[in-house]
């Protein structure tokens, strides 16, 4: 469960920018934290959910160089980039590489208000999908290693083998097996092998249970 409020990020070298945003924000119960630079952002962000306001031209690293920093972190925040001398390349780069919208000053603050409730609204939906993932992925983590013998042979190819089979293959009996197969499937909360399978592969548990 997400317990933390969003928060829209604010990154733009302009103080006149910086003062009145952050201002005008707040006043539609907005969260707001504002940095002068690229970089500055940087060594303060924590994944916190929310949004990026990003200025597109600022001296040391630009809003382009910012995001693809963050691309190559794999650092997931949606951006809203803003400026005010942008040309067709540079919101083509931009929102190729996943930005929400690329907005030119003065923008109409309707609009920006807009962009950032969809932002937030695609941020809180990734982070509650990536949660709901790794909750999965611990029902596969909490396996013995004999369940994790009968889960491999499961998986491992097209078609489903059988008990007798598994047993065989492992050298231990096929009510065994059965057993281990019927435990796997309740710690993993799915009713059949079918389902079993589909979730591992949702969730990219491997045959070897990795991930």
């Amino acid at each position: 469960m997400l317990t933390h409020k969003p928060v829209v990020f604010l990154v733009d070298d302009d103080p006149a920018i910086l003062k009145a945003l952050p201002r005008a924000l707040k006043r539609h119960g907005l969260d707001v934290q504002a940095f002068e630079s690229a970089r500055e952002f940087l060594e303060v962000y924590d994944k916190e959910p929310g949004c990026l306001i990003l200025d597109l031209s600022m001296p040391d690293m630009t809003g382009l160089e910012l995001q693809r920093e963050l691309i190559r972190l794999e650092i997931e925040i949606p951006i809203i980039f803003i400026t005010g001398h942008g040309g067709v390349s540079e919101s083509v780069q931009a929102l190729r590489a996943g930005a929400i919208d690329f907005l030119e000053k003065p923008f109409l603050p309707e609009v920006l208000l807009q962009r950032i409730d969809e932002a937030i609204t695609q941020d809180l939906k990734v982070r509650t999908h990536s949660l709901q993932q790794d909750k999965i992925r611990s029902r596969f983590a909490r396996l013995t290693e004999r369940e994790r013998d009968v889960f491999r042979l499961l998986v491992a190819g097209r078609e489903i083998p059988s008990s007798k089979e598994m047993a065989r293959t492992l050298g231990i009996s096929h009510r065994t097996v059965e057993h281990h197969r019927s435990r796997m499937l309740e710690k993993t909360k799915t009713k059949s092998v079918s389902e079993l399978r589909a979730l591992a592969k949702e969730v990219g548990v491997e045959a070897d249970g990795t991930e």
